[in-house]
């Protein structure tokens, strides 16, 4: 059967899959059976069962495939069954057979009839009928004897009643029963698919359906709205280049899991502004169409009032009796544009067809039932639950004075309940309608001016994550602040504006508006503003590195805090002093400081400080050299900040990040991917947060995409999380690959883009040093071997250039004090490998290297000991070079990472050369040396289009090589072909390999 070219990769359907594949295997051994798939328009029925063809056809299988169309009230008699006998005429394999069924001539209408021929289709004709339905089963059956048979039947909801006649006596009566005897049976199997949403209550399939589904040999497969998480792998795979979260998180909600839905979103998302793409709109409002003009009114007046509606306010909306509106409810129900809850209320199938249909409403007419709604809704009391809903019907129906006063009461509800993100949406609505709004209409009294109001709309967008909209409307704040303004107000419009910049690291002008904050209001007499500025200056004194400043601030500011009462006030200090003095939040004094400071912030109720201070706790016991003890800080604040719903903010993202991280560093690298895929369903606007570990995983475990990703993280607007981790995993792949210039590279941009206003180098910097002075070390060595003394004097000059910014960073790192465990083990390390770039491998320095990464990081000590295990093998101590990498190689496996496995196991052979006359590397697969090539850029990572673009040939010559690498290597696929690639030394790495 001819195969239908998608565009796009499979995607999800993994349950539904195996189901059928498991048919197919049935059908091989004489099993028949028939599944019927259903699913609404647009699930991807088609590309379930063609990718399901395709598999049968790998394995075998013969597919044949016939299509129903919707050809109105006069449809062609069996039309799909005249493509498949098409098909089979078609193919010379089956003349005999069909020459032997005077039914294919029939059907296709190319034989000679005789004299006493009736027209086997005619129902007047019951004995012709029977002798054609009869002549057909037996024509599959001896089809299934040449070979085995796959029939699939599209759209059987289109089906002509000869069709659906034809296909019940051919799943009742026909090849599906076995023969008699105790011999195999029929080597067939059929998929039928039909629209679910299609099937109203008089539909012609529904009796047939119903008869179908009770046969043993006949099973049923719904297939479902794909997961959200799907939806947006199949947005993201639609386009070359990655798009904005926000954009794939709208077009996912719109979607609601329907793949055909998606793609048409993504290819009108420059016109998405204007609603439902007009061909979608125009394909959904086929159906409402078709319903009576009252019908299409209800269903009109249900779409103004959103997604659901009640029974009771449907009914006073639409003024109809309630007979006539159960009737019309009735028949919407029926043609599944509507589906009755349990609750007395309807809510419409899919939301697009709900935007469709009040898309299409003329002005006047959606003006006129949005105020209705507002009117009924006001009537039935001002109930805060109902508030989001008057304002949106007020706002509609241009009423807004009482849109202002229904936002704002949404907004109080929204916080009440912990949902930053509504409570921005109905503030922001607020500020749009201040200037439409009648005066007497506007809020009054403390907390009712614009500013004041714009200050919360920003505190807002902080905890829902929105950073930069938060200093937007921050700066906004502060240009209404007028000469006359209420010091103490436009003290805290500046330190609010102070910390909004600190949340997107534009350090220098945060320090300059939480000193004016400071400046223009007086310590004495003691007040809360001057508390709550001074503790944003002591932050951003800090952040610019003026640490005497932020010490002196802090200690004044705490003993005021005292005096006023300001138990969350005093927390804040506290946490700031934890981070400041000593050995900071590392030591036992800052532990105990910081378990002080939570206690302090939860008797004030204060979520944003008490979630700084267990954050503080956490990255403590991190830094301290205790990853475990971290988990249960972090847990603690996890729970904390949902149960406040503000999963979103700044610090809980922090200890998301950080609870990933320490999964990842004690090597539970399957809960960390867990974690991770449970936090993007929870809260997926987190970039580098929640994806950076899993991308260390990745690359560690050698899976395609990891640097496309991490390249993807650092497109667009600055993130200094998201260039925290795509530095990280692209300096480490750049030294993978042996691209000594290109981690080097990465290294600087990644410091560059790091490093403060104050010019204060990130921390990770010794990381980032360590992992490129890998590859460095292997450049030198590499010229030394082909003596080119410039060469190796470059590197090794580079070398210790980079090593010095590292010493520094771990020295004396962002807050002035030392690095603790991981900083002086990654020193350790970034020490061993610039020795090795200037005088070559020491096993001593990686013997300190192996004990400084005890602590609790097994990854990173598997990889110093595979060097060691390679200085060891450079000095000749064979024996302990391979207890190294047999070490390796366990903990390797426990992590399932391969690439590491392979270089360990190169480890091992190379200091056990094969004794007999012919060792390992004679038994390898004979490899073209194009093959080899493409081998290399497998274990790199590389897709097959990027393999096609670095050797000058197509994307599908790619693959050619690729599915000829996996067969000669017995691999089941191209992580496992690179590990054995690995162990036979097909790609060998020299003694001083990467690790």
């Amino acid at each position: 059967m001819p195969q239908t070219v998608f565009a796009t990769p499979f995607i999800g359907r993994e349950e539904e899959l195996a189901r059928l594949s498991g048919v197919l295997e049935r059908a091989r051994t004489g099993e028949a059976r028939a599944v019927l798939v259903a699913g609404d328009a647009g699930v991807g029925k088609t590309r379930v069962l063609d990718e399901t063809a395709a598999r049968a056809a790998r394995a075998g299988m013969t597919v044949l495939t016939g299509h129903c169309v919707d050809l109105g009230d006069v449809g062609l008699p069996y039309l799909p069954f005249t493509e498949i006998l098409g098909l089979l005429a078609a193919d010379g394999r089956f003349a005999s057979v069909l020459a032997a069924h005077p039914v294919v001539d029939r059907l296709l209408g190319t034989g000679a009839r005789g004299a006493g021929d009736d027209d086997a289709a005619s129902p007047r004709d019951g004995g012709g009928r029977l002798r054609l339905l009869e002549g057909m089963a037996s024509l599959f059956a001896d089809l299934s004897e040449v070979t085995p048979l796959l029939l699939v039947l599209e759209d059987l909801h289109w089906a002509d009643p000869s069709s659906r006649d034809l296909l019940r006596f051919l799943l009742s009566r026909g090849f599906l029963q076995r023969p008699a005897g105790d011999g195999p049976g029929h080597r067939l199997a059929v998929l039928a698919s039909y629209r679910a949403d299609d099937l109203h209550r008089r539909h012609p399939f529904r009796p047939l359906l119903a008869e179908l589904v009770r046969l043993p040999s006949v099973d049923r497969l719904e297939l479902r709205p794909l997961a959200d998480a799907e939806v947006a792998r199949l947005v993201r795979a639609l386009e070359d280049r990655p798009l904005p979260e926000a954009t794939v998180r709208r077009i996912v909600e719109r979607a609601e899991g329907n793949a055909f839905y998606a793609e048409e979103l993504v290819a009108a998302r420059d016109t998405e502004s204007a609603g439902v793409p007009s061909g979608l709109a125009d394909l959904l409002l086929i159906r409402v169409e078709q319903l009576t003009d009252t019908a299409q009114q209800v269903l009109r007046t249900a779409a103004v009032a959103g997604r659901r509606v009640d029974h009771d306010l449907l009914r006073d909306a639409v003024g109809l009796p309630e007979e006539e509106l159960e009737s019309a409810l009735r028949e919407a129900v029926g043609r599944q544009l509507l589906v009755a809850g349990d609750d007395g209320t309807y809510a419409f199938r899919h939301a697009l067809a709900r935007e469709a249909v009040y898309a299409d409403l003329l002005p006047g007419e959606r003006s006129r039932l949005h105020g209705a709604f507002a009117g009924l809704l006001a009537g039935r009391g001002r109930r805060a639950e109902t508030a989001a809903e008057r304002a949106h019907h007020y706002r509609e129906s241009h009423e807004p004075g009482e849109a202002l006063a229904a936002s704002l009461e949404a907004a109080d509800h929204a916080r009440r309940v912990g949902a930053p993100a509504e409570e921005l949406h109905h503030l922001e609505a607020v500020l749009d309608l201040w200037e439409a709004a009648p005066a007497a209409a506007l809020p009054s009294g403390e907390g009712g001016d614009r500013v004041t109001l714009m200050l919360r709309a920003s505190a807002a967008a902080a905890h829902a994550g929105e950073a930069h909209r938060a200093v937007s409307l921050t700066r906004t704040a502060l240009a209404g602040v007028g000469q006359d303004a209420d010091s103490e107000l436009a003290a805290r419009v500046r330190y609010t504006l102070a910390g909004t910049l600190m949340g997107v690291d534009s350090l220098t002008a945060a320090f300059s508006y939480s000193s004016e904050a400071l400046a223009m209001i007086p310590a004495e007499p003691p007040s809360p503003t001057w508390v709550w500025a001074a503790a944003t200056h002591v932050l951003a004194a800090r952040q610019v590195g003026d640490v005497d400043t932020a010490l002196r601030v802090a200690r004044q500011a705490l003993g005021v805090a005292e005096r006023l009462g300001l138990p969350d006030a005093r927390a804040d200090l506290l946490v700031s002093l934890a981070n400041l003095e000593g050995e900071g939040r590392r030591s036992p004094e800052g532990r105990a400081r910081l378990e002080e400071a939570r206690e302090l912030a939860r008797r004030g109720g204060n979520a944003p400080v008490e979630m700084r201070a267990l954050f503080s706790l956490a990255i403590g016991a991190y830094e301290a050299g205790e990853p475990d003890q971290c988990l249960p800080w972090l847990a603690e604040g996890l729970d904390r900040a949902r149960r406040a719903g503000l999963l979103s903010s700044p610090y809980p993202l922090e200890m998301r990040y950080l609870q990933l991280l320490v999964l990842y560093t004690l090597g539970r690298w399957d809960e960390c991917l867990r974690t991770a895929a449970n936090d993007l369903a929870v809260v997926p606007a987190s970039g580098g947060f929640a994806l950076g570990p899993t991308l260390y995983v990745a690359l560690a475990r050698g899976e395609r995409g990891a640097v496309e990703r991490a390249r993807a993280l650092v497109e667009g607007r600055h993130d200094w999380m998201a260039a925290l981790v795509a530095g990280i995993v692209l300096t480490d792949a750049a030294a993978l690959s042996g691209d000594a210039e290109a981690a080097v590279a990465r290294l600087r941009s990644s410091v560059e883009s790091l490093t403060d206003e104050a010019g204060t180098r990130p921390d990770v910097v010794v990381r980032l040093t360590a992992l490129a002075l890998t590859a460095v070390a292997e450049a030198a060595v590499a010229a030394r071997r082909e003596g080119d003394g410039s060469g190796a004097r470059r590197w090794s000059a580079v070398a210790a250039e980079l090593l010095e910014p590292a010493r520094e960073a771990t020295l004396h790192g962002q807050t002035g004090a030392s690095q603790g465990p991981e900083g002086r083990a990654w020193l350790a390390r970034a020490e061993a490998e610039c020795a090795w770039a200037v005088s070559g491998p020491d096993p001593d320095a990686w013997e300190r290297a192996v004990r400084a990464f005890g602590y609790g990081d097994p990854y990173e000590l598997a990889r110093c000991r595979l060097r060691y295990a390679q200085a060891l093998l450079a000095a000749g101590r064979g024996e302990e070079a391979t207890a190294q990498a047999l070490a390796v190689r366990e903990a390797a496996a426990r992590l399932g990472a391969a690439p590491l496995s392979g270089r360990a196991d190169a480890v091992v052979r190379a200091a056990r050369p094969a004794t007999g006359p012919s060792g390992a590397r004679d038994r390898s697969p004979a490899l073209t040396a194009r093959e080899r090539d493409v081998l290399r850029l497998l274990a790199l990572g590389r897709s097959n289009r990027q393999i096609g673009e670095e050797l000058f040939i197509s994307g599908k010559t790619a693959s050619v090589h690729v599915s000829n690498i996996l067969a000669k290597l017995g691999a089941s696929g191209r992580t496992e072909a690179v590990a054995i690639a690995y162990r036979e030394h097909l790609i060998p790495p020299e003694p001083g390999a990467t690790g």
